[in-house]
């Protein structure tokens, strides 16, 4: 396996890291995050279906782009791979041709033949898809053995239109799944978010899909203000700060859920992500230092699952992340390096949701808040 790195900016591109000179008419699989100006503009996609005219291509808009150590906006982080035994198929839907999200997640997981798949990247739509409807039709047909990891495109923070597209201009309501087949793939996960909880567990007693209504047949919103004391008046921005873990079930880890957006009206919280009546849930907030220990963590989880370290590391993390960390955001990417070494090649994306499993090459769910990381590479 033959990896590079090139960075799209000012409509030249710079090439970062190929030190196996991968010959970029031999490259099979083309990944480019960048933003949402510039990957749907016909002129980026020319140029790299020029640079890279053999490649599956594969787009998605972004929050802000990972290249190499860095975080950066307004270009495309460009990863290119060349497998020596291992093959990738890509198949691509419009969640517009479903009745929901759900189907289209369980179409989407169909359309790739089944033998020998290791492994389905997605990079979906980030505003008209429903997340957690997705994965849960993915889930619905998968093999319990497949890894299914990726992301839900950005848009910065206009959260207006996000778009992805595989080897065509990218476009609003597409949903990309790229399947990794062969046995000499090495596949590792890690998704970890580093929030402290705190306040006592409670149960949500009213919802309808990601909007909260009551919490322990309280208003979910009161409560949610008496938690949050000053910082209350800065609803909605403030909400990035405290965000939601919940447990579906007993036996299941927490995951994080974003707060997108409060309605005085009907007193209600919509998240980025469904909540459901019944599952258990805690406030959380940010603790800057443990964001950037949980990134270590991700990485160290992932490496521990290799015989040797990755190729290439995906990583997708939130743009709330992004948001709250500020200046400080390098420092999450950099301590993802730190496990991983100069060898391993880091790109990827701030997204409005991250799909990856709690456990080992367990059902994927979708994350918010949380630090992302896919590692691929091939056993010789």
């Amino acid at each position: 396996m033959k990896v590079a790195q090139i960075l799209y900016k000012n409509e030249a591109f710079i090439v970062g890291k190929n030190e196996e000179n991968l010959d970029f008419n031999d490259a099979q699989l083309v990944l480019g995050f960048g933003s949402s100006a510039l990957v749907s503009q016909q002129k980026s996609f020319d140029a790299l279906k020029s640079k890279f005219p053999n490649a599956q291509i594969a787009l998605c808009s972004s929050a802000g782009e990972i290249y190499d150590i860095t975080v950066l906006d307004d270009t495309i982080s460009v990863v290119a791979m060349a497998f020596s035994s291992s093959s990738i198929q890509a198949t691509e839907i419009n969640v517009d041709d479903f009745l929901n999200s759900f189907d289209a997640g369980n179409s989407l997981i169909q359309n790739l033949p089944s033998d020998n798949l290791k492994m389905v990247f997605v990079l979906s739509d980030g505003g008209k898809v429903n997340g957690s409807e997705l994965v849960k039709g993915m889930n619905s047909v998968k093999k319990d053995e497949l890894l299914i990891t990726g992301g839900l495109a950005g848009d910065g923070t206009k959260f207006e239109k996000t778009f992805v597209g595989l080897n065509k201009l990218p476009e609003v309501g597409k949903i990309i799944a790229i399947g990794f087949y062969g046995d000499k793939l090495e596949l590792s996960h890690g998704s970890i978010g580093g929030w402290e909880s705190f306040g006592l567990e409670r149960t949500v007693t009213k919802s309808k899909n990601n909007v909260l209504y009551e919490i322990d047949h309280k208003n979910a919103l009161d409560l949610y203000k008496d938690y949050l004391g000053k910082y209350a008046a800065e609803l909605p921005g403030s909400a990035l700060l405290f965000p939601l873990s919940i447990k579906l079930n007993e036996n299941q880890e927490t995951i994080v859920r974003t707060i997108l957006s409060i309605d005085e009206k009907t007193q209600s919280m919509t998240f980025a992500g469904d909540i459901p009546e019944g599952s258990k849930v805690r406030f959380m907030k940010a603790n800057f230092d443990r964001l950037i220990d949980a990134a270590h963590v991700a990485a160290t989880n992932c490496l521990a699952m290799n015989k040797s370290k990755a190729k290439v590391a995906l990583l997708i993390s939130c743009v709330g992340r992004k948001i709250i960390l500020s200046n400080r955001i390098d420092e999450e990417i950099e301590a993802v390096s730190e496990v991983f070494g100069e060898k391993t090649l880091l790109t990827g994306f701030y997204s409005y949701g991250e799909i990856s499993p709690l456990k080992p090459l367990s059902n994927c769910e979708l994350h918010n808040q949380t630090m992302t990381i896919t590692c691929i590479n091939e056993l010789d």
